[in-house]
């Protein structure tokens, strides 16, 4: 293996302390590990993980890295770095002497994401930290058109979550394998009903969160808390447009003509929304803070787009003054 800049591979300053070092390694190894990749690309996983392993063997050695930031390539006296011949990439035993004790491949994960996702991965009589504690927590979106968005009121969703894989706890693995029923991701597809009473603070992204209802706890302990995060799709009449609503409106051509008031739903409840005389087609009409929360306070506004256009039924006299009408615009237009 040639020369390389091991600070290169772990992406950290010259100075970078011991303890920068390790966190960056150990993110390097979760990404890539060749057990967290599928057969297609165990090949490009197992060399960057020799490359990650050689760098941190030689920064986590403070005589190795001494002589590394002293003689750059030739810090091992002219010879190339080599790897024990026998040991293309790193075993799960030699990940877990790299962190220190038996265990340490669990404790990797344990120092990455907290006792919630870790895992026993020997097969000992360890438990993962949920089943000791509290239920996991579940994570999943809830898209709501914004038309139902602004009705609000309290409503029942089912929404497809995101669960903590209860065959692994989370971790990816079951023993020294890749967890089958997750796949090594740690997480399983989850379908729950939720009621939910809709916020008056709205908006694109709003995190919510609803305690004790995620997994259920272990031997009556607490449950976990379920985590959504808000999504509100355009419909036909509305649409999101950052913080600021728009909405389409329907008037006749002669209430636009005269002028009149429509009701319209804002992010605040109902308003009147007084429309000019001689308004045409397309006017947009603003009324200002009447749209979506704005994440450092404040509200959007929402605009009032005109749309003109006949009533469904028309009487025999109203299909005759539009004739008339008809008539009238095709003389004056042919008059000038």
């Amino acid at each position: 293996m040639k020369f390389q800049d091991y600070y290169e591979v772990l992406g950290v300053e010259r100075d970078a302390s011991p303890e920068r070092i390790k966190k960056a390694y150990r993110k390097l190894a979760l990404k890539w590990h060749p057990d967290q990749h599928s057969s297609g690309d165990t090949a490009e996983a197992e060399a960057r993980f020799k490359r990650i392993s050689e760098a941190y063997e030689v920064l986590s050695d403070p005589e190795k890295r001494a002589r590394f930031d002293r003689f750059g390539e030739h810090w091992e006296q002219g010879q190339d770095f080599q790897p024990q011949p026998d040991q293309p990439t790193m075993s799960r035993e030699e990940f877990e002497r790299a962190f220190g004790g038996g265990g340490g491949f669990s404790d990797f994960f344990q120092s990455m994401f907290g006792d919630q996702v870790r895992g026993d991965f020997g097969g000992g009589p360890g438990r993962h930290g949920r089943y000791r504690y509290r239920g996991a927590d579940v994570r999943a979106e809830l898209r709501l058109s914004i038309s139902d968005a602004l009705a609000g009121g309290r409503r029942s969703f089912q929404i497809a979550a995101q669960a903590t894989c209860p065959s692994c706890a989370g971790t990816g693995f079951v023993g020294q394998h890749v967890c089958p029923s997750c796949a090594g991701v740690g997480s399983v597809p989850q379908s729950k009903t939720v009621e939910l009473k809709i916020p008056t603070e709205l908006r694109d992204g709003l995190p919510l969160r609803l305690k004790g209802l995620g997994e259920p706890g272990p031997e009556g302990s607490e449950n976990g808390d379920l985590f959504l995060t808000l999504r509100l799709d355009d419909d036909d009449r509305t649409q999101v447009q950052g913080d600021d609503l728009e909405t389409r409106v329907t008037v006749t051509p002669w209430e636009a003509e005269d002028g009149t008031k429509v009701d319209v739903r804002t992010a605040k409840g109902l308003a009147s929304v007084k429309v000019p005389p001689g308004s045409r087609s397309a006017r947009r009409l603003r009324l200002k803070g009447q749209g979506l929360a704005k994440r450092g306070g404040g509200h959007g506004d929402l605009f009032v787009r005109l749309e003109l256009d006949l009533p469904r039924e028309l009487t025999e006299r109203q299909k005759q003054l539009l004739r008339e009408l008809g008539e009238a615009a095709a003389a004056g237009g042919g008059s000038q």
